[in-house]
């Protein structure tokens, strides 16, 4: 699995330079080079930040170890087993049930666990969610991430730009703009194919994390299982409740499910929930077929489909 990551993240960065290449070939390198500072200085920026936006976006507080010794007891234990310094534990006054790694030089590292994922999961289920948050921040998954968001949005901006000027030359000086909606044109399908690219690596960083919580919990394969599985049906109950909106996709990467995706994941699950035990209800999922149009729509997600990312861990 790392060498599919450093691979994926190989292709972005070789297809980027080959983009800047082009593009440099056909405009004034410096106001690339200008764009490019732009954008490295906005992300390191929301970087050092996003954890202040992401504690008042989710409302996440520190979870006092008074509160849950036992919840801090095994994040302690974990954290010990993938030879990490224990990340400060946090939560988040949400009723989805979900959990997530973040942190920036500034903060120090967080793992934040959701209220509704404290409601919804047994206390090993848990165990196994929080053995995949280390495991982001064992394979700095933020930072990975970070830089792979980067290039694609480069070439975005720098699209933009270039159809936006194009547009607007040829309305009001009538000038020959070819030359930029050609350059906007190519940076276009550049970003297209860089973000096809990196939901991918953001697809095999999940995968990577599973494959840590298996190796640091015990029986975590079948702990992990059944915490996915109860979080997908969970989360499409909360979502029926507040009638479809959870109001937490702004950083939905961070989150071990991704939320939009819950819809689609829990036609999986239907009719699993009447078998009654956690297990059957992994079984159900085991035995679902994967479609052509399932690997489509898995295509443009940040989290792979429920059903292979089970697959998987039980293999």
């Amino acid at each position: 699995m790392r060498l599919s990551m450093a691979g994926t993240l190989a292709v972005i960065i070789g297809i980027t330079t080959l983009g800047f290449a082009l593009v440099l070939s056909l405009m004034n390198s410096l106001s690339l080079i200008s764009l490019v500072v732009l954008v490295a200085a906005f992300n390191i920026i929301q970087w050092l930040i996003a954890p202040y936006m992401v504690d008042v976006l989710y409302r996440v507080r520190p979870l006092g170890v008074a509160e849950s010794p036992r919840l801090h007891r095994i994040l302690q234990e974990l954290s010990h087993r993938s030879g990490l310094r224990p990340p400060k534990l946090m939560i988040a006054d949400l009723p989805v049930p979900n959990a997530f790694a973040y942190g920036s030089p500034i903060t120090g590292s967080r793992v934040a666990v959701t209220r509704g994922l404290l409601s919804s999961l047994d206390e090993e289920e848990v165990e196994a969610v929080i053995g995949h948050e280390l495991g982001h921040l064992k394979h700095r998954d933020v930072q990975v991430m970070m830089f792979a968001s980067f290039l694609p949005s480069l070439f975005y901006l720098l699209a933009r730009s270039m159809l936006f000027s194009s547009y607007y030359y040829d309305r009001r000086d009538r000038r020959d703009t070819s030359g930029l909606a050609l350059i906007g044109g190519i940076s276009m399908l550049i970003y297209f194919v860089l973000l096809l690219l990196t939901l991918s690596l953001s697809r095999l960083r999940e995968y990577y994390a599973d494959q840590h919580s298996v190796s640091v919990v015990d029986d975590g394969a079948r702990k992990l299982s059944e915490g996915l599985a109860k979080i997908v049906s969970s989360t499409l109950r909360v979502r029926s409740f507040t009638g479809g909106s959870l109001g937490i996709s702004g950083f939905k990467t961070l989150f071990i499910s991704d939320p939009d995706r819950v819809a689609k994941d829990a036609l999986d699950l239907q009719g699993a929930r009447m078998a009654g035990s956690d297990s059957e209800l992994v079984r159900s999922i085991l035995s679902r077929r994967v479609t052509w149009l399932d690997n489509l729509l898995e295509l443009f997600s940040t989290h792979p489909n429920i059903v292979k990312r089970i697959r998987a861990l039980q293999s």
